[in-house]
C-alpha cells in the first residue's frame, strides 16, 4: 500500500467518524425549559420532563441546581421544595415529600445518570445564586465534582445568573460553555471575560443589537423563556442560536415552518 492511499485512507475513517459523533447530537434551536413538562403534565425539573425532553429530540433540557444542609446538589427551581427550605434542609428530609409523579427530589448525580443513556440532547445545568459567594463557591465545586465523576463533561453546558459562579466556571473548568442570565452585561464584556455567550431574557434583546454583535465576536446567544409562536419567529430570524421555552412542541412547529418558508 502506498502512502498517498494510506494517507486517504485515513482522511476518509476520519471524516467518517467525526460525521458519527457530529450527529449523535440534535442541532436544532430547541431547549426545554425545566425539561418538557407541559405539555403531558409532568413535573418540572423530574426526571421524568427530563426524557420526555429528549424523547423530543431537544437540542438541551435545562434544570436548576440548590444546595441541601448536608451539602448534596439537589434538582429544583425554588429555594424551598414543597415547603422545605432547601438550604436548611437534608436531602432525607426533602424525601419526605414526593412530586405528583410520585419522584422524589432528584439528586444532581441521579438526573445526569438518567441523561447519560442517550447521545442527543444535552444537559443546561443552572447552578442558583446562593446567600453568599463561599455557598456560591461549594455548590459549583460539588457539582463539578460529580460532573467529573460521571464523565459527563462533554454533555453539560453551565448558565447562571450570578456572575460570580460563571467567573469561577470559566477559570476552573476549562472548555467548558458558560452563559450568563442577567441582561446587564454586553457581549463584549462577556467576551473579555471568557464566557461562552449569553442567556438573555427575550424582551431585553429587543432593544438592543447583541444577538448580531454575539455572532460578529463568536459568541453563542440564547434566549429565555419564549412560549408565544411571534416571538419565537422573531428571534428565529434574527439567527438566536437557541431558544429556552415551556413550549417546546410549539418551537419545533415554527422552525419548521421556517424552513419550508426558505
Amino acid at each position: 500500500m502506498n502512502l498517498i492511499r494510506l494517507v486517504f485512507m485515513v482522511l476518509v475513517f476520519s471524516t467518517k467518524i467525526m460525521a458519527q459523533n457530529h450527529s449523535i447530537l440534535n442541532m436544532n434551536k430547541v431547549i426545554a425549559h425545566r425539561g418538557a413538562w407541559k405539555a403531558k403534565n409532568l413535573p418540572q425539573n423530574s426526571i421524568a420532563s427530563l426524557q420526555e425532553a429528549i424523547k423530543l429530540n431537544c437540542y438541551g433540557s435545562e434544570f436548576d441546581v440548590q444546595l441541601t444542609s448536608d451539602s448534596i446538589p439537589v434538582v429544583n427551581h425554588d429555594p424551598d421544595f414543597m415547603g422545605l427550605p432547601i438550604a436548611t434542609s437534608t436531602y432525607q428530609q426533602l424525601r419526605a415529600k414526593q412530586l405528583s409523579n410520585g419522584e422524589y427530589i432528584p439528586t444532581l448525580e441521579s438526573y445526569i445518570k438518567a441523561a447519560l443513556s442517550q447521545k442527543s440532547t444535552k444537559l443546561i445545568l443552572e447552578i442558583k445564586p446562593q446567600k453568599n459567594k463561599d455557598l456560591e463557591i461549594l455548590l459549583t465545586q460539588k457539582v463539578l465534582q460529580i460532573v467529573h465523576e460521571l464523565k459527563a463533561q462533554e454533555w453539560i453546558e453551565y448558565i447562571s445568573f450570578s456572575y460570580h459562579i460563571c467567573q469561577y466556571l470559566v477559570a476552573h473548568e476549562k472548555g467548558a460553555k458558560v452563559s450568563y442570565l442577567e441582561a446587564n452585561i454586553d457581549p463584549d464584556q462577556l467576551k473579555r471575560d471568557g464566557l461562552s455567550g449569553f442567556d438573555y431574557h427575550y424582551t431585553a434583546l429587543n432593544k438592543n443589537n447583541w444577538i448580531e454583535r454575539a455572532a460578529e465576536i463568536g459568541l453563542s446567544t440564547n434566549a429565555w423563556t419564549v412560549n408565544d409562536a411571534k416571538d419565537m419567529d422573531k428571534l428565529i430570524e434574527r439567527n438566536i442560536d437557541y431558544i429556552t421555552t415551556n413550549e417546546p412542541e410549539l418551537l419545533f412547529e415554527r422552525l419548521k415552518h421556517k424552513k419550508g418558508d426558505e
